[in-house]
């Protein structure tokens, strides 16, 4: 593997990194004021629909209507680009630091004094729009919604846990988490609930960006994302004691707003609009009381852009879980033909299309590997593609090639019936769905590649460069392909 990162790169805090996305050129500043109900949305969606990917940038709205905070969005997965500089790596490296950060967990640091509790608005001062919360969908969705890092802790192991769960403002003192059963913000709340205890939560705002990108991770159950995080940051992330109830949070955070979940209180969430691409139905959700705003002397507020792919939490959510499921693979499963994981870009990461790389192997290897990402929990991959390890799997015309010249679809096919997803538009109820295996990798000798070797190629690229034709960056398929000739 390559270099994973340079110290100088570390960021240890979101407005030092929105300086380093400055300096590259993927960041844009709006200075004319914004209503956080009707605009910033819609031009975030704007900047992945209507520019191609290495065109995107991140949004800070300088100004926003009602509120003395800016607004930020955009600036962990405008591209991948972005997300490797939210990392401090180059973007080919991504994967590496993943496996890296994930096999190599360090433990928070407890401090006293925090930046984050600079200010602290606590008990009838509360009032949520003190913070600019936009609307995400306008038109279309209830309320404005945090859409940040939501902290919880089991109450008998003490072990916490970060996860998104979007989060319906409801008035000025309480909010609607979107908790579903099943995912572990909601389990860690019942262990407090069962006892009639109320829950604490947090949602971290703006928090370093390696805390942010954990947060997304599809880690087992009971793992901390905060050790991950400081795996990637190469030292231990400092966390606080929060002011009103019973978490450590992050210290270098932005903003924190802290609550409780009473016992037996709910109401009705949504409609929301879900990074699947459709708005998701209304259901009833856990209530929670916010007991206090923390943050630092002119905070920053953040919050992931969603709804309908590409956008950002598509990005960040599978840029993220590749690497996790590829150190998954190699490093728990013991999978080590596996050499690479992509997982689509255009859709919620771990439930559209994921294609791996293997190396040759034994007969029917391919096939057996992708039945095994297909039964692996959390994921929910509707698509998998299998290939050799000389394909560029983030090429989609190399991955076509494969799919053409190594796929036999009465042979090379497993089709997985009766899945359980709930989030899933094709199933229309939500209900059950199905998953395709693909085995696009080379069955027997099919001969040499039908291209010159690799000196005559890298001699006619001389050539090329003296005779004074355009300038091009080599694909890397073709480089791969050259490579084999």
């Amino acid at each position: 593997m390559g270099s994973i990162r340079s110290r100088e790169m570390t960021h240890r805090n979101m407005r030092d990194f929105l300086e380093v996305l400055e300096e590259k050129n993927l960041l844009r500043r709006i200075s004319r004021p914004v209503d956080r109900l009707t605009e910033p949305a819609p031009l975030a969606k704007w900047v992945f629909h209507g520019l191609p990917p290495e065109k995107r940038f991140g949004l800070v709205f300088e100004k926003v209507k009602g509120s003395d905070i800016p607004l930020v969005t955009g600036v962990l997965g405008a591209n991948a680009a972005v997300y490797a500089a939210a990392l401090g790596v180059a973007p080919e490296a991504i994967n590496d630091a993943w496996v890296k950060a994930c096999r190599s967990p360090i433990k928070p640091k407890a401090v006293e004094q925090a930046p984050c509790q600079e200010v602290v608005i606590a008990g009838a001062d509360v009032r949520l729009s003190y913070l600019p919360i936009p609307v995400w969908t306008p038109g279309k969705d209830k309320a404005p919604y945090l859409t940040t890092i939501t902290l919880t802790r089991d109450h008998d192991t003490r072990i916490q846990n970060m996860g998104v769960y979007r989060t319906m403002v409801r008035d000025e003192s309480s909010v609607v988490a979107n908790l579903a059963p099943g995912r572990q913000g909601f389990m860690n709340a019942q262990t407090w609930i069962a006892k009639g205890k109320a829950a604490p939560i947090a949602w971290v705002i703006a928090a370093p960006p390696a805390v942010h990108l954990a947060g997304v991770a599809n880690l087992p159950y009971g793992a901390d994302e905060i050790e991950i995080a400081g795996g990637m940051l190469g030292e231990p992330l400092e966390m606080v004691k929060a002011k009103t109830v019973d978490l450590m949070v992050p210290a270098r955070a932005e903003i924190i707003v802290e609550g409780e979940m009473v016992p037996g209180e709910t109401d009705v969430e949504g409609p929301f609009g879900e990074a699947v691409g459709f708005m998701s139905p209304a259901g009833r959700r856990p209530v929670a009381r916010i007991t206090a705003i923390t943050h630092r002397r002119n905070p920053i507020y953040y919050g992931y852009s969603s709804q309908m792919p590409p956008s950002e939490s598509t990005q960040i959510q599978s840029l993220t879980n590749a690497g996790v499921l590829l150190k998954t693979l190699r490093y728990d499963l013991g999978e080590t033909a596996v050499t690479d994981v992509f997982i689509d870009l255009h859709y919620s990461g771990g439930r559209g299309h994921a294609i791996i790389a293997v190396r040759p192997g034994l007969p029917g290897q391919a096939l057996r590997v992708g039945r095994l990402v297909a039964a692996l929990r959390p994921y929910s991959f509707k698509r998998l593609t299998l290939v050799d390890d000389d394909v560029d799997i983030r090429d989609s015309m190399h991955v076509d090639w494969a799919m053409n010249a190594r796929f036999n679809p009465a042979r090379d096919t497993v089709l997985i019936d009766e899945v359980v997803s709930g989030l899933d538009p094709g199933t229309l109820a939500a209900s059950k769905t199905s998953k395709i295996v693909c085995d696009a990798t080379q069955k027997g000798d099919l001969g040499a590649f039908s291209l010159p070797g690799p000196e005559v190629m890298a001699k006619a690229l001389d050539l090329w460069q003296e005779l004074g034709l355009p300038a091009f960056e080599v694909p890397k398929r073709t480089r791969l392909r050259v490579e084999r000739s």
